[in-house]
């Protein structure tokens, strides 16, 4: 059975269906919690949502189950790479190319962590600003005269790193500060605010107040202040895919609709007209049409195309069978009076009944 769900995964995976990966791949983990494998292609799907977080709890598990799982450490250094974490990326990606040395992807990957941290490095250092050029005249003002010029000042780097991804229903962000005490968190929420502040001794405190991408309930949110993070769930008060976590950075969408919704409800578009009941169109028609007078032949159909419609089943058959039989010259309702014989031909008045030869 775990293995059926594990192969439905991979093939919405396949289809780039996503968040339908994830939820098979999670079923077939509940049923083998042990398979390593699992693991490792639910990171990948995490991957592609962008919940890289995700991702890597995922590979370390796979780690955990089977060591020598080349995989693994491929998600892994993928997953810590987006999240900007090169050295721990660059671990993982060692350790699994022992495990695989014939796998290029992993040295190409080892090379790009080594870009990165040396780009780190060298933004720690602060450039040296250059001294005024000298004349060979006498000059304006003295070196001693001339104001210092002061050195580019570094863009300052928040204390914490914060991401998050999210569901239809809500939006999860996630605060990565180590060992901070419950009461030193103040966690607040508005309609479309969010206010975080993280009291630290002997620094300044740390503040994340962004006005969110959409709206919120604020009673149906919660927080949870963990050893290594604080996670706060976002009830999302309209099921949108936000574009970012803060406003006004792209533009939502809205989900997939599910078939069986789509056929019980008509779609609403913007229009500057107002939009049309189609149902009420519908029944006008079916009004006319009852209503519209006939004459001659056109009238005796429209009777005859009433009666078969409003029949049932016993009716319909007696009908048919009547003036199929009669060659058209009886039309019969009860079944039970010709359901048990052949009918016989009936001409009208004064008319004589022969038969074509062909």
């Amino acid at each position: 059975m775990a293995k059926e769900l594990a192969d439905k995964a991979t093939e919405a995976f396949l289809e780039d269906d996503f968040d339908v990966a994830v939820d098979l791949y999670s079923k077939a983990i509940d049923l083998e919690p042990n398979c390593a494998a699992y693991f490792v292609d639910r990171a990948q799907a995490y991957i592609k949502l962008e919940n890289f977080t995700e991702a890597v709890g995922d590979a370390n598990k796979a780690i955990a189950l089977e060591p020598t799982l080349a995989k693994a450490y491929l998600r892994k250094g993928t997953a810590c790479i987006k999240l900007e974490e090169y050295s721990t990326a660059k671990a993982a990606l060692e350790k699994g190319a022992s495990v695989a040395p014939d796998d290029s992807k992993f040295k190409k990957m080892i090379d790009e962590c080594d870009l990165r941290i040396a780009e780190e490095e060298k933004d720690l250092v602060q450039p040296v600003p250059p001294s005024l050029p000298s004349s060979s005249t006498t000059p304006l003002a003295t070196e001693a005269d001339a104001p210092p010029v002061p050195s580019p000042a570094a863009p300052a780097k928040p204390m914490f790193r914060h991401e998050f991804y999210q569901k239809p229903e809500e939006a999860v962000v996630t605060i990565f500060a180590k060992g901070i005490p419950k009461e030193k968190v103040t966690v607040e929420f508005g309609e479309q605010i969010l206010s975080v502040v993280i009291d630290v001794a002997g620094e300044e405190a740390y503040h994340l107040q962004p006005r969110l991408f959409g709206k919120i309930i604020p009673e149906k949110c919660r927080y949870e202040v963990l050893s290594t993070k604080v996670e706060i769930r976002l009830a999302k008060a309209d099921i949108i895919t936000w574009a970012s976590l803060e406003y006004g950075k792209g533009q939502g969408v809205l989900p997939k609709p599910n078939v069986s919704s789509a056929v019980t409800n008509r779609p609403v578009y913007p229009s500057s007209k107002p939009p049309k009941d189609w149902d009420k169109l519908e029944a006008e028609v079916k009004k006319q049409e009852k209503d519209e007078k006939l004459d001659g032949d056109a009238a005796m159909n429209k009777f005859f195309s009433d009666i078969y419609s409003s029949a049932d089943e016993d009716m319909r058959r007696a009908m048919n069978k009547s003036f199929a039989e009669s060659n058209g010259t009886v039309l019969s309702t009860n079944w039970k009076e010709v359901g048990t014989k052949k009918v016989e031909s009936t001409p009208p008045d004064g008319m004589e009944l022969k038969k074509w030869e062909y």
